[in-house]
């Protein structure tokens, strides 16, 4: 049973990676099936089963992951180059679907990118491959760091976690109104609970961009903070980064006792990176997680 499942998991990764390094190829049903090896009448609801999502949905958040890279590249094709490469007829077409994913049209991505809804709308993909390919971490990919204090801009989210999604809304919205963009102005999030607490309204959560400017003491959403400097565990998490929880739990777990190191008296929080290396696997975004230490 063992070698069976492993052969019918390594058919499935096979598929992934075709799909990955074949977005201008055919990825209809059929020639996806064929790669795994599988037949065509059932592979649907397979892929399904396994993944949570269909064929067509995995193959269109794969090319879109692509072409909201291209957007942004600093040899930029046009919109409507970037268009047909990710499979549509026409430029309308493609602006209709990266707006209903995305929040904003391609030209509106290109000059000032919303990072927040991008990295949402690829949820189902990062979980669809986390399901088939669980990420296990070794000592040798943690580093120790020493780190300068960090002004930052705070808002804090307390409570449910099921109402974080408003107050990311009006995160992104302060921050664009200050003119403080991710790409010149590094964002953070400071973990002060649980992923998942066993009462919900004790989740906590500080929600940070990296500025000097000073905060209007009357501001009702945002206080100005530091995160300190000192020495920190770095961990580099590029797979399933929606949920940090597997990772953070290595570092508490496995690697902290190994270590002989002592944990700091400030909460975990990570920074997520999101410039693209022009031969970046598809599915990567990478995110520092920082566990800081005495």
């Amino acid at each position: 049973m063992k070698a069976a499942l492993e052969n019918y998991t390594a058919r499935m990764q096979r598929v992934l990676d075709h799909i990955d390094q074949h977005l201008d190829g055919e990825l209809d049903l059929e020639t996806v099936s064929r790669v795994a090896a599988f037949s065509k009448f059932h592979f649907h609801r397979q892929f399904m089963a396994t993944f949570g999502l269909s064929v067509h949905s995995y193959v269109q958040l794969a090319r879109l992951k692509r072409a909201s890279r291209q957007l942004v590249a600093e040899d930029a094709q046009s919109v409507t180059e970037i268009a047909l490469d990710a499979g549509y007829d026409a430029p309308d077409a493609f602006a209709r679907a990266f707006r209903r994913r995305f929040k904003q049209s391609p030209s509106s991505f290109r000059k000032a990118p919303d990072w927040a809804p991008w990295l949402a709308a690829f949820g189902p993909m990062d979980n669809a491959r986390s399901k088939l390919m669980p990420t296990l971490y070794d000592q040798d990919q943690v580093t120790i760091r020493d780190l300068p204090p960090t002004p930052v801009a705070i808002m804090e989210h307390r409570g449910d976690r099921a109402l974080l999604s408003a107050s990311i809304e009006r995160f992104i919205a302060w921050r664009k109104a200050a003119g403080l963009s991710p790409q010149t102005n590094p964002t953070f999030n400071i973990f002060r609970s649980e992923r998942i607490p066993e009462n919900p309204d004790d989740y906590s959560m500080d929600l940070c961009i990296g500025t000097d400017r000073p905060i209007d003491p009357d501001d009702e959403l945002m206080k100005a903070g530091v995160i300190p400097g000192g020495r920190c565990a770095v961990l580099r998490v590029m797979h399933d980064t929606h949920n940090l929880e597997p990772a953070a739990l290595y570092l508490y777990r496995e690697w902290l006792p190994a270590s002989g190191e002592e944990a700091r008296d400030f909460p975990i929080y990570c920074q997520r990176h999101f410039s693209f290396p022009p031969n970046a696997p598809v599915h990567e975004v990478v995110v520092e997680l920082f566990l800081p230490l005495e």
